[in-house]
């Protein structure tokens, strides 16, 4: 090629040019070759080879190729391709000019680097929409690692570049890097902190994409929507976005409700203050009508005989009301309310069940219904424990039960027409 050169230049002297006009028009014709060899690299490149590589990759049925292709890991491979042939070119083309090719070789080597490093990023994001696809990746997210190998990338990328405009070894880079260690550590804190939050995240399962956490302390009460080395995006019920340091998840505690969701249960576990001075015996017609409730029907009989049995095996009296083993009022309506949760569609009941008492104050006794929903959509949920509640306090007149509240305007009012017809 150079006894090629030196012909061609003999060549255009003998057409009567100086040396000198000579070289600069066997420069300029070499420039446009090697740009017109460039061009049809590049086209080859992109309109033949990776256009014939997206057809075998339409028709392939693996998801993975799609996934590269669309994510241009091939479309950036195809951008080296002008840079390899000015490359091997540069000596033929600027032989006369060594430094010339010094400048250009470095620019060369800076391009190359460049798509080297959209390369490696494109093929490490189509790696994790790949590991997406798969189960696994809704218990272990794995996007903080990728953004850690991505920063890696960078930190290696940024260091040839250095090097290859100072001229320096990367090796003596990385060597005076040692000394900026504690500039690195404070700069990068937040990532470092990050990757070990990740790893402990991860390996101890605490989080998952899509769990619903609350986090008071960062006013974060939602969904998981991402995690990632250094932030975990909640999307609060007022769609509102939270962003949570990783770091944070485990320096500080949260509450992931994801136990409830694969538990098939709901809780619900709520109150109603019963007015004590309602509480009372129940007299015989008040057990007549109780008979025809058809959820206590069986209940009744059975205790009735019971006492029965109870009051006359121990001689009691039952004249007097303090003797003897008599029913309430109260805990007739409480066992009323578990044979209709009992009964109910919507009631867990496989999982904890409770109607009991809570401690009386001066706010009357409380009735607490402690049980689960097998429904568990936020809105279904709410309006089944709604419900409950509803018929719960409308029944309560019917076992001749008050609930207890402090007096309103109303009640004020009422009082007052009362005194005052009296």
């Amino acid at each position: 090629m150079e006894h090629l050169s030196e012909q061609f230049l003999n060549k255009l002297i003998s057409l009567g040019l100086n040396a000198s006009q000579a070289n600069l028009i066997q420069l300029s014709i070499f420039i446009l070759i090697l740009i017109l060899v460039c061009f049809l690299a590049d086209i080859i490149t992109k309109r033949v080879i990776v256009n014939t590589i997206s057809q075998f990759i339409k028709k392939s049925k693996n998801e993975w190729d799609d996934i590269l292709f669309n994510r241009k890991v091939i479309n950036r491979l195809a951008h080296l391709a002008p840079a390899l042939v000015l490359h091997f070119s540069i000596n033929l083309v600027f032989g006369s000019y060594p430094q010339w090719v010094t400048f250009i070789e470095t620019v060369i080597y800076l391009y190359i680097t460049f798509i080297v490093l959209l390369v490696l990023v494109s093929l490490t994001q189509s790696l994790h929409e790949i590991y997406l696809r798969r189960e696994i990746s809704k218990t272990r997210p794995i996007k903080g690692y990728i953004q850690l190998i991505n920063i890696f990338f960078y930190f290696i990328a940024i260091i040839i570049i250095i090097s290859l405009v100072t001229g320096s070894s990367p090796g003596k880079l990385l060597a005076g890097l040692g000394a900026l260690a504690a500039v690195l550590l404070l700069v990068f804190k937040d990532t470092i902190l990050g990757l070990v939050a990740s790893v402990q995240l991860s390996v101890n399962n605490m989080v998952r994409i899509g769990d619903w956490i609350e986090m008071p302390s960062r006013k974060a009460d939602g969904t998981v929507l991402e995690i990632t080395l250094n932030t975990v995006k909640v999307q609060n019920w007022d769609k509102t976005i939270a962003t949570i340091p990783t770091y944070a998840m485990v320096s500080e505690s949260f509450t992931n409700w994801r136990g409830m969701e694969e538990s098939g249960g709901r809780r619900i576990k709520r109150s109603v203050n019963i007015d004590m001075s309602s509480v009372k015996f129940c007299s015989p017609e008040m057990i007549e009508k109780f008979k025809k409730i058809h959820r206590l029907k069986k209940y009744i009989s059975e205790k009735m005989e019971e006492l029965e049995l109870f009051n006359k095996e121990n001689q009691i009296d039952d004249s007097v009301l303090v003797n003897g083993r008599r029913l309430t009022n109260l805990g007739v309506f409480r066992k009323y309310v578990e044979e209709y949760l009992r009964h109910h569609p919507k009631i867990h009941q496989d999982m904890t069940f409770l109607v009991r008492h809570l401690q009386p104050s001066e706010k009357g006794i409380p009735i607490e219904i402690y049980v689960f929903s097998n429904d568990q959509a936020w809105a279904n949920f709410e309006g089944i424990q709604a419900d409950l509640f509803d018929h719960i306090l409308a029944i309560l007149p019917e076992f001749e039960l008050r609930v207890f509240q402090n007096p309103s305007s109303f009640n004020i009012e009422q009082l007052a027409k009362t005194l005052t017809l009296h």
